[in-house]
């Protein structure tokens, strides 16, 4: 039995989950609405404000989808809740992001300024020059534009300039050695 799987997803005060016939699982908050569809092999049950996911058998494929609808369940409930967010941090000499209305404007050494525009439920904030936090309700689009604007400049192992998230911790190099 998996055990992430098997553990039941508490619905809080103010989400509703509707389950269509075609395993559609719909999550409407105070944050927004997020719709995933899951596995037609995969059993979505719901009473008394608890929602079970239940897999047939135990073949491989369906052992691996149980988890997994559960997590993507769970997420949806996380985020129409709270929402999630990714900090990310600026290292290097000049290097500084700013928000100009619904854009991030980052200046990390180029010759030009990169931008990024909000949308699809992503926005930016930038508490200081070299600090950005990207905010949203869906959690992989969140870590995918936060590794988006990592990887205009990643950050390097020498000095460590460059764009990293706020717990990450870059391996640094040795230098050459003059004789």
């Amino acid at each position: 039995m998996s055990r992430i799987g098997k553990l039941p997803i508490t619905i809080p005060a103010g989400v509703t989950i509707t389950v269509s016939d075609d395993n559609t699982v719909t999550v409407k908050g105070p944050k927004g609405q997020l719709t995933e569809k899951i596995s037609p092999r995969i059993k979505v049950s719901m009473d008394d404000g608890i929602l079970k996911v239940e897999r047939p058998s135990d073949q491989k494929e369906d052992r691996s989808l149980h988890g997994l609808s559960r997590t993507l369940i769970n997420n949806m409930v996380v985020g129409t809740t709270s929402g999630f967010e990714k900090k990310l941090e600026i290292n290097g000499t000049g290097y500084r992001a700013q928000k100009n209305g619904n854009k991030l404007v980052l200046n990390v050494g180029y010759s030009h300024p990169v931008e990024f525009e909000e949308g699809d439920g992503i926005t930016f904030d930038v508490p200081a020059p070299n600090k950005i936090t990207v905010m949203g309700i869906n959690k992989q689009k969140v870590g995918q534009i936060a590794a988006d604007v990592r990887e205009v400049r990643p950050p390097e192992p020498y000095k460590g300039k460059g764009i990293k998230y706020e717990n990450e911790t870059i391996i640094r190099k040795e230098g050459k050695t003059g004789k």
